[in-house]
């Protein structure tokens, strides 16, 4: 696993990783090295808390893919205080989102633990579940966002005009979050003007990213998250190896970078951020 960072001065939160992945609850295929690697370390949800606690990290949201992570999830949020979750039926599994998986996902997504509902949206990198599929899923998703009150926690690749208008033609839940935003300055205004939120993750850090940089330099702080997606893309300088919550302040501080701001200052503004997301704390 990486060398942990420098601590940042502020405390901040990931919006997004998956620590079922990253303890081994769901095992590893023989082509995913980067969740071989990290199972590797044979990490426990406490290690990577505390490890997370260490540099300023001070709570995670685990996110859901299919039905038995989001299980998993709230299950793990409801024994440590500061692990939230988000349930939901990844647009690659859309095929899997049922009539009655739909319902425990709205039931699991009532639960006080459960902060979001997520990660659903479109992938049109892979061909996984047709298109038909995925947006009935979304749709579906989106109205479950909006019953329970909980934010929307999207996974956007390669398809960001049709997510922006499913969101119109739904009606998009309250909160709105881009995991892992993926789009260039003309995405992050559009999303800047429905006032939907941007989470940033490791690829902003990346030399041939600078189309991600130039999204966050116009998208304003007060709609920004980060999060690492653990144990997938971490940022520079640790590319190809396992990503893990504490690892956030490196993103932190590009953005700060990216923004001319203070890192404590921006950990601050992501902190409210948060807050208006996912609710008190």
């Amino acid at each position: 696993m990486p060398a942990a960072p420098e601590p940042l001065t502020g405390d901040v939160f990931d919006s997004h990783c998956h620590l079922d992945i990253m303890v081994g609850n769901r095992q590893a295929s023989s082509g995913d090295p980067v969740a071989q690697a990290a199972q590797a370390a044979e990490a426990s949800v406490e290690r990577i808390v505390e490890e997370a606690r260490a540099v300023g990290v001070t709570r995670l949201i685990t996110i859901g893919y299919d039905l038995a992570s989001s299980r998993w999830n709230t299950d793990v949020a409801r024994i440590h205080p500061d692990v939230y979750a988000g349930v939901a039926i990844h647009p690659n599994e859309a095929h899997a989102a049922t009539p009655e998986v739909l319902a425990e996902i709205e039931e699991l997504a009532g639960e006080p633990q459960v902060r979001a509902v997520g990660e659903t949206g479109l992938d049109y990198y892979r061909d996984w579940a047709s298109k038909d599929d995925q947006h009935a899923s979304f749709r579906a998703h989106i109205e479950i966002a909006k019953r329970t009150g909980k934010a929307l926690v999207i996974h956007d690749r390669e398809a960001h005009d049709d997510v922006l208008r499913v969101l119109a033609d739904q009606g998009a839940p309250d909160a709105v979050v881009f995991h892992s935003f993926s789009g260039d300055a003309e995405m992050a205004k559009k999303c800047a003007d429905a006032g939907y939120f941007m989470s940033f993750s490791g690829p902003v850090t990346y030399k041939n990213a600078g189309y991600l940089r130039e999204a966050a330099e116009v998208a304003p702080k007060e709609l920004i998250l980060v999060e690492t997606d653990a144990p997938y893309l971490p940022p520079v300088p640790h590319r190809g190896k396992p990503n893990a919550p504490y690892l956030i302040p490196l993103v932190v501080r590009c953005l700060a970078e990216v923004k001319g701001m203070d890192p404590g200052e921006l950990a601050a503004a992501i902190r409210a951020n948060g807050e208006t997301v996912f609710g008190a704390w």
